[in-house]
C-alpha cells in the first residue's frame, strides 16, 4: 500500500496542511487551513499535531513544502520545519514554489483555461513590485514545466515581458489570502514527482525570498 505525502504551506498568515495517499485522485485525501498570523512560531507544531491523526509520522513516505515567495518569516519557519522533519524522519522532501501551487491549483479548478496556454501568475510584493513566474502545462501527464523562474520584478518590467510573449497565455493574479488553500495543489505536484521517482534530500530544500527583508 503506497504512504502518505504530507505538505505545509507557511509563506502567509494563513497555515495549510495537506495529507494524502497518492495524488489528488488518491483513496485519502484531507486538508485544512488556520489564519494563524504572528502565532504561526508557536502554534505550528500544535497544528501539525492535531491535524495528522489517525496517520502517523511513521505512515509518510515524503514532505512537501511551499519555499515562496511570501512572507519572509512565514517562508522561513516552514522551511525550517519541513527540513527538520524531513532529517528527523529520513524523508524526500518537495520544495515547491508558491507560484507554481498556485497556477496547479487555478489549471484544476477553471475549466476554462485552455489546455495548451502558458500560466502567467503575479503576486503583489512589497516595494511596489510584483512576485512573477511563467508555467507551461506538460504535454504528459499534470505537471507544470517552468518557463520563467519566480522573479521579483516592477509592474513595467512584467507588462513589456508579456508583451513580448509569443504564446498564448492565460493571466492569474493571486492573492496572497488564497495561497495556503493551494497546498493540496501544492502536495499534487510532489506526489507527480514521488511517482516520476525523485528523491530530493531536505538539505536541497532552499527558500525563496525574492527580496531583502530589509529595504
Amino acid at each position: 500500500m503506497t504512504g502518505y505525502g504530507f505538505a505545509l504551506h507557511t509563506t502567509t498568515a494563513r497555515l495549510g496542511l495537506a495529507l494524502s495517499q497518492g495524488d489528488s485522485c488518491g483513496r485519502s485525501h484531507r486538508s485544512q487551513t488556520w489564519l494563524l498570523g504572528r502565532s504561526l512560531s508557536s502554534e505550528l507544531h500544535g497544528s501539525m499535531q492535531g491535524f495528522m491523526p489517525p496517520q502517523t509520522w511513521s505512515d509518510l513516505v515524503f514532505l512537501a513544502v511551499a519555499k515562496g515567495p511570501g512572507s519572509f518569516t512565514g517562508t522561513r519557519i516552514g522551511l525550517v520545519t519541513a527540513r527538520t522533519l524531513a532529517q528527523q524522519l529520513d524523508l524526500p522532501l518537495f520544495a515547491i514554489s508558491s507560484l507554481e501551487a498556485i497556477a496547479q491549483q487555478q489549471r484544476q479548478q477553471d475549466a476554462t483555461i485552455p489546455p495548451d496556454y502558458d500560466l502567467a501568475v503575479q503576486l503583489m510584493a512589497s516595494r511596489g513590485q510584483l512576485f512573477t513566474a511563467i508555467y507551461k502545462p506538460a504535454t504528459e501527464g499534470r505537471g507544470l514545466t517552468t518557463l520563467v523562474t519566480d522573479t521579483a520584478r516592477s509592474f513595467e518590467d512584467w507588462t513589456r515581458l508579456l508583451d513580448q510573449w509569443r504564446s498564448p497565455y492565460y493571466l492569474i493574479k493571486a492573492q496572497e489570502d488564497d495561497l495556503a488553500a493551494s497546498v493540496t495543489s501544492l502536495l499534487d505536484l510532489a506526489w507527480q514527482d514521488y511517482q516520476a521517482g525523485r528523491r530530493p534530500s531536505w538539505s536541497q530544500a532552499l527558500p525563496f525570498y525574492g527580496q531583502h527583508p530589509v529595504p
